[in-house]
């Protein structure tokens, strides 16, 4: 007889790895610890109601994206609950300007679903906390790699979430980790799980996908 359980849990890596396992029906988890998913875990610290990641309005990745559908979504959702949208994006040390032409497509989008955007803030990671109230709003992370890979898998599914590794303004330990755990497992509900490090040359993102699939795993997800 056959195995009745078919669950998987498996390890990618890029854009490219999020957009395949996507296409393939996976929920896909975006590990992009400098910065993007460290400064989302930051907003939901913070009372964020959404997140959401999405590419800047240039990319080299070779995958297909669509940011002023996320920014769209993202805006309805701000109008579904009466709240407003941040933005997150980069660069970290530029002008408010400067952020704001990274992000056109994702403004666009907002702007078309009749939502306003309260600030767009540096992508900071952990210390993005303390750059605006985050409670109760909408929150899009525009950035090269994290949200890329996120925008990616999101032209297949929305299925698409984001974790982390790293110590936030709430969680230190590995309570990140099992948040974005429980996050993925809760999503999932028995279907199979893609962990995507945001970069492949980033070590950080590797050890991390690595850590959260392997504490799925010992949760006892494909046993279920």
């Amino acid at each position: 007889m056959g195995r009745k359980n078919s669950r998987e849990v498996t390890v990618g890596f890029n854009a490219s790895g999020a957009a395949r396992a996507a296409s393939q029906g996976y929920v896909v988890l975006i590990v992009d610890v400098i910065d993007m998913s460290t400064s989302l875990e930051a907003a939901l610290d913070g009372g964020a109601a959404f997140i959401f990641g999405a590419s800047p309005d240039k990319t080299k990745a070779p995958v297909q994206v669509n940011p002023f559908r996320i920014g769209y979504i993202a805006g309805q959702k701000a109008q579904e609950l009466e709240s407003e949208v941040v933005i997150i994006t980069e660069p970290r040390w530029g002008t408010k300007t400067q952020r704001s032409n990274n992000c056109t497509n994702v403004l666009r989008g907002i702007k078309d679903a009749g939502a306003s955007v309260l600030d767009i803030v540096p992508n900071l990671g952990a210390e993005v906390i303390k750059t605006i109230d985050f409670q109760n709003k909408i929150v899009v992370c525009v950035s090269d790699t994290g949200g890329v890979a996120y925008d990616a898998a999101f032209q297949f599914h929305e299925k698409v979430i984001t974790g982390t590794i790293a110590r936030t303004p709430k969680m230190k330990g590995n309570q990140p980790a099992l948040k974005a755990v429980q996050r993925a497992i809760d999503l999932a509900q028995g279907e199979n799980i893609a962990v995507i490090a945001a970069s492949s040359n980033s070590l950080e993102d590797v050890l991390g996908a690595n850590y959260i699939c392997q504490m799925i795993i010992n949760l006892g997800y494909l046993n279920a």
